[in-house]
């Protein structure tokens, strides 16, 4: 409520709200534990829930939109990363959802879907420099173009989902992901 408040005291108003914030752990259904779960369901929905909630009185009053960053894994099914998975398939249903209680204010919602794009993730998920080139170079037969993805890629998808250009959208979980949701699991 507070970031709302300060940045419609600072700009005077708020014309998108950008969901952003993710995070992910590795663990079997077996080993994970109780905290685990409830860490990244608290950083991957619940904040997109609250700032939602605060801002949605904001973007009605701009006839703004939203533009929640979700994952592949929220349409795709991955071994050991359950809770992410469940989190970001949760996050693609409360777009569509939250769609629907701000479309009759003219706020449109819309969620992209990136694959694996080349951010500090994995690292901070705890794999190694080695590791995670290891794991880039086998995602590049993960990805029909033979490579992983950018931020820049992932950030030219949001600033078309939250401009005009795409004004009859909403709903919508815009894979950028190379057609990973596509393939046959590798």
């Amino acid at each position: 409520e507070h970031i709302i408040k300060q940045t419609v005291a600072k700009f005077g108003q708020l014309d998108v709200l950008v969901n952003n914030a993710g995070i992910a752990t590795t663990g079997h259904i077996l080993d994970i534990d109780v905290d685990q779960f409830d860490t990244i369901l608290n950083t991957n929905l619940r904040a997109v829930f609250l700032l939602t909630k605060f801002a949605a009185p904001h973007l009605i009053k701009t006839q703004g939109n939203i533009v929640n960053v979700s994952s592949i894994a929220g349409l795709r099914s991955f071994p050991n990363v359950s809770v992410y998975c469940t989190s970001k398939a949760a996050l693609d249903q409360f777009t569509r959802c939250i769609t629907l209680d701000l479309a009759p204010h003219n706020v449109r919602v819309n969620a992209v879907n990136p694959g694996v794009i080349i951010t500090d993730i994995h690292k901070r998920m705890g794999l190694s420099a080695e590791e995670y080139e290891k794991y880039l170079e086998h995602c590049k037969t993960t990805h029909a173009p033979g490579r992983v993805g950018y931020t820049k890629e992932v950030a030219d998808g949001i600033i078309f989902l939250a401009s005009n250009t795409s004004s009859f959208i909403t709903g919508a979980t815009l894979p950028i992901d190379g057609g990973k949701h596509a393939m046959c699991p590798r």
